[in-house]
């Protein structure tokens, strides 16, 4: 019993101990914590204090910065509102003697204003005076020639005309010899140029062919019986067969070209078949067709391929071949129209256009006579029309209508093809005439010529190519005779229709005839 007492006062007293010595540890940590807090306090104090001094520094600084910066802005716009004063007081300066000087130029203008009134007055009072001097000298005039004044109102208008008139000669001459000089060796120089870059056989074609025979035999067969087969097949063909002496030879005569070929080739398959009879030669004639219209259409594609010329309208490319058979003045159209593109874009290129353009309306420039024979209108008209329709370019259509210089043209491509155009017509063995319409040109030329006041004889020379004017010298001058020609050459390009250029040459000649004895 005792035991146990000892041990519960043994363990309240450890208990007690603990308790005390859990407390004393406990005091001891919280004079510890105060301690560290005071600290904490005071040097965040001390922190606080010197932020604070720091702060004022530099917002002290800071405004000493600001308040010299401003000092300095304020100096600088001093300084700038004292130039400005200067620039203002030199202005009003020069405004100053500007207007002293408009005040000067005003009396200087009022000075020479009231001298013109002057002036103007003393002009007028003259005036009066020389019209009162010419009017007594008019009427002087009129009592001493004895003319009323529309007489000498026309006497003086005629001499007038008479100087304007050697005046209008004068410049004409002085311009023309102007424009020659500066065009001559440039057109010279670029069309000889085209010609040379292009060269081509020429050939002439008739109005009629030839087909050759084996025997004489043949050409009874080609008759038949009472003449039944010949006429068959000119019904068919719409050619003359002309079946006469000549041995080994039979003539097909026909201006239309297309059907000369095909009665050509039908007549031809008919003799190497030998069967010759009205139904047989229908057949052939009409087989005949299909090939010469296929012909047609592969020599304008081959044309076009030829001279590099795509996307043409398929029509265009049929009466582009339909041109190997037409012919002008012997000329073959289609090779002229190959001949014009050719020397058309040489010139082109030369002068820095486009050549392709010019070559395309070089080659279409007389499509219209694929089709004039069979339509009315002349063929410029005629080939415009189809260039529209197939919407061909502005620069080609107006080539087409206007290549003949019957208006005037409106494109540089224009000129050109009608330059290519005249070149490949005039060259010598290009194209023939027939004697009668070789006589009726040259009669018409030295009618024209005969028709003017003065004009004694006139002679066309150079195979038409030339007429010259004989005038009379005392009813003709010089001034006159320039006029003439001009005038000659202007009714000779209004009338006539020419391959070529036809010179005019008006000779006026003085000659003193003496005889020694």
């Amino acid at each position: 019993m005792t035991m146990d007492i000892y041990v519960i006062l043994v363990v309240i007293g450890a208990f007690i101990l603990g308790a005390a010595a859990f407390y004393m540890v406990v005091l001891i940590q919280r004079k510890r914590e105060k301690g560290k807090t005071r600290d904490i306090i005071s040097q965040s104090q001390t922190d606080a204090e010197r932020i604070k001094k720091e702060a004022a520094f530099a917002a002290k600084e800071e405004a000493y910065r600001i308040k010299e910066q401003a000092n300095r802005d304020i100096q600088e716009t001093r300084q700038e509102l004292k130039s400005f004063e200067r620039r203002l007081l030199k202005r009003e300066d020069v405004i100053d003697r500007k207007a002293d000087m408009f005040q000067k130029r005003e009396r200087y203008v009022e000075n020479m204003e009231k001298s013109v009134e002057e002036k103007n007055k003393l002009i007028e009072n003259k005036n009066k005076e020389l019209a009162d001097i010419i009017e007594t000298e008019k009427k002087t005039l009129h009592q001493i020639s004895g003319l009323s004044k529309d007489e000498a109102s026309k006497i003086l208008l005629s001499r007038i005309e008479t100087e304007l008139q050697k005046e209008e000669v004068d410049l004409i001459r002085k311009y023309q010899e102007k424009s020659k000089e500066m065009a001559e060796n440039e057109a010279r120089r670029v069309v000889t140029m085209a010609i040379q870059k292009y060269a081509a056989d020429q050939t002439t074609q008739s109005t009629v062919s030839t087909v050759d025979i084996i025997n004489d035999d043949m050409k009874g067969r080609i008759i038949g019986r009472e003449g039944r087969n010949i006429r068959a097949f000119e019904k068919a063909s719409g050619v003359e067969l002309i079946v006469d002496d000549t041995p080994g030879v039979v003539v097909i005569s026909s201006f239309d070209a297309v059907r000369r070929e095909v009665a050509r080739r039908a007549l031809e398959k008919l003799i190497a078949d030998g069967r010759i009879q009205p139904g047989r030669i229908e057949e052939i004639i009409e087989l005949s067709k299909k090939e010469v219209d296929e012909f047609i259409i592969q020599a304008g594609k081959q044309t076009c391929y030829e001279m590099n010329i795509p996307n043409l309208n398929q029509k265009l490319v049929a009466l582009l071949g339909r041109l190997k058979f037409r012919t002008s003045y012997g000329q073959n159209v289609l090779q002229h129209s190959i001949e014009v593109a050719y020397l058309s874009s040489a010139m082109a290129a030369e002068l820095k256009f486009d050549a392709n353009l010019a070559k395309r309306a070089g080659l279409l420039h007389d499509i219209g006579k694929a089709i004039d024979q069979v339509e009315e209108g002349t063929h410029p008209a005629l080939g415009a029309d189809l260039a529209k329709r197939c919407d061909e370019k502005p620069e080609v259509i107006n080539a087409i209508e206007k290549h003949h210089e019957t208006t005037s043209p409106e494109l540089l491509y224009t000129v050109l093809v009608a330059a290519a155009d005249a070149i490949s017509a005039a060259r010598p063995g290009a194209r023939r005439d027939t004697v009668e319409k070789y006589l009726q040109r040259i009669k018409q030329l030295e009618t024209i010529a005969n028709a003017y006041q003065g004009v004694e004889n006139s002679y066309a020379i150079q195979a038409g190519r030339e007429i010259r004017v004989i005038v009379n010298v005392t009813k003709v001058d010089d001034n006159q005779a320039t006029i003439i020609s001009r005038n000659i050459a202007k009714d000779i390009e209004k009338d006539l229709k020419y391959p070529g250029e036809i010179k005019v040459t008006v000779i006026r000649e003085t000659r003193a005839i003496e005889y020694a004895r």
